[in-house]
């Protein structure tokens, strides 16, 4: 799924309007309708509904919706602001619908609000502003955010939480912010959505379909992407009848170090449960046992050094590279690193204490092989590209770096984003809160190291590895719940994952 920057939304509406054809006032009542279908799932008329609406096409929706719910016998007031006596046009059509009901209890404020009692039994519509706001809201309209912040009652924005911006939030006045429980948004999922710290202005979000042109919606280029699972399933290359282990790559995973021998074991399981052919780990001679113990179908090649990885390896005999989890700081294993990555010439994925290590060497960044992947957190990104105010700002300093650096990047969270090089983001939406639990990152290198060695492009690699480590997520959250998952058991849901996938 396509997210659109909003000031595109825009030019898709106006073609749609142009091309079905269909009048902006028509679009308006489609899109009141999918809303209300949306709205009567989830609340029966017994809920009294209480609509704030803007003086724009935000508002004209939420007075659309006020009278198709009064239609539906809901018990409806409606408060439209318009405080300097100017509606858009389809706002002020849809103000004489409402004023024509005698069930709709109706103020138009001008002036003087007197805020309305609202109950913990409310649902509270917001259709102040929209997506298309550029600049915090001040004076009257932020007094109103406040109320209906401190309303005990289900805010419902439409679109989005009026105040919020569609995609650069450095600007936000978080208090000048509907805080909603649910946003039902219109179309396409806005970029501000998935970043962490709107999670709560947000609520959960709904996207509602209110029948823009595919045509356009198809031919309008965009930076911004939703992963969806079928896009991932016809990634995934179907085994060949006589397929043998030759045909899958030959994986080497550099990691582990003393008391770490946890990360290697991790990434080697997820690697050898994604279908790699086979594997060899490059581990300090500490953690040799463990792993010949724990990870039997793995080979393992011991370095020189005892506790700490110490020797570049020669990547001949290999397609693909992983390095970072659980590696340590240490110099000696630092300039080791730099040794590394300037004899590999096979697709290197990269992270954690790799990472960390690349920081302090930010030119080894450049003699990263084409097709290599990074697999930074939010904090080891910032190691990387510096301090980052905030989720749009560190978004946007991660698609720099994998310009200059010629890789894609995972950069982890809740919605994680994979980057290409080419400045695309393709924003995951599988996984779950469980998963922010030791190990799970060095599960996720251990599934990219497993699909580079298979030959899949660094793109769909980082995406189908993205997406299956998520779900794989999804099935530990039910077979164990969140609050006692580990990586662990990340790794086991890897093959109901994988089977799904293909399925």
């Amino acid at each position: 799924m396509k997210i659109f920057p909003t000031h595109l939304v825009r030019k898709l509406d106006e073609y749609t309007m142009e091309h079905e054809p269909i009048a902006s006032i028509d679009l308006m009542e489609r899109a009141a309708q999918a809303l209300i279908e949306a709205i009567i799932r989830k609340w029966d008329a017994l809920v009294p509904v209480t609509v704030f609406a803007g003086p724009g096409n935000n508002g004209g929706d939420a007075l659309a919706v006020a009278r198709m719910l009064s239609e539906q016998n809901y018990k409806v007031e409606v408060y439209l602001f318009n405080p300097k006596g100017e509606l858009s046009a389809d706002c002020r059509t849809n103000k004489e619908r409402v004023e024509r009901m005698d069930n709709i209890a109706f103020t138009e404020v001008s002036t003087q609000f007197v805020p309305p009692v609202l109950t913990d039994k409310h649902l509270v519509i917001d259709g102040l502003f929209g997506s298309g706001l550029h600049k915090p809201l001040t004076g009257g309209f932020a007094a109103v955010v406040k109320y209906i912040n401190s309303s005990p009652g289900t805010v419902v924005a439409i679109d989005v939480p009026s105040g919020l911006m569609g995609e650069d939030t450095t600007l936000n006045v978080r208090s000048h912010i509907v805080r909603a429980d649910v946003t039902l948004t219109l179309q396409f999922p806005k970029l501000s959505f998935l970043f962490s710290e709107n999670a709560d202005l947000v609520g959960e979000w709904e996207v509602i379909d209110i029948g823009l042109s595919p045509e356009v919606i198809e031919e309008t280029e965009t930076d911004y992407y939703l992963t969806e699972a079928e896009e991932i399933h016809a990634m995934i290359r179907p085994r060949k009848k006589f397929a043998h282990k030759g045909n899958f790559g030959h994986a080497l995973l550099i990691a582990g170090s003393a008391g770490m021998a946890g990360s290697s074991v991790l990434g080697a399981r997820a690697c050898l449960r994604s279908g790699v052919g086979l594997l060899t780990v490059h581990a300090p001679k500490i953690n040799v046992p463990v792993l010949q113990t724990t990870v039997p179908e793995a080979m393992v090649l011991a370095d020189p050094n005892l506790e700490v990885f110490s020797t570049p390896v020669d990547t001949d005999d290999y397609q693909a590279l992983g390095i970072g989890p659980g590696l340590g700081k240490e110099e000696e294993t630092e300039q080791a690193l730099v040794e590394q990555l300037a004899l590999c010439q096979i697709p290197v994925v990269a992270d954690a204490d790799a990472l960390n290590l690349l920081a302090n060497q930010r030119k080894a960044l450049h003699t990263l092989p084409k097709g290599s992947v990074l697999t930074p957190h939010p904090k080891e990104l910032e190691r990387l590209v510096g301090k980052c105010q905030n989720s749009y700002e560190r978004l946007n300093k991660a698609r720099d770096l994998a310009r200059t650096a010629q890789v894609h990047i995972i950069l982890k969270g809740a919605y994680t984003a994979v980057i290409a090089p080419d400045g695309k983001c393709y924003f995951n939406t599988t996984g779950n809160p469980g998963m922010a639990t030791g190990g799970s990152g060095d599960a996720l290198t251990g599934i990219v190291l497993a699909l580079l060695a298979q030959s899949y492009p660094a793109d769909e690699a980082a995406r189908i590895a993205t997406y299956a480590h998520g779900l794989a997520g999804d099935f530990a959250r039910k077979k164990v719940g969140e609050t006692a998952m580990t990586a662990g058991d990340i790794v086991q849901g890897l093959p109901l994952a994988w089977r799904m996938l293909s399925e």
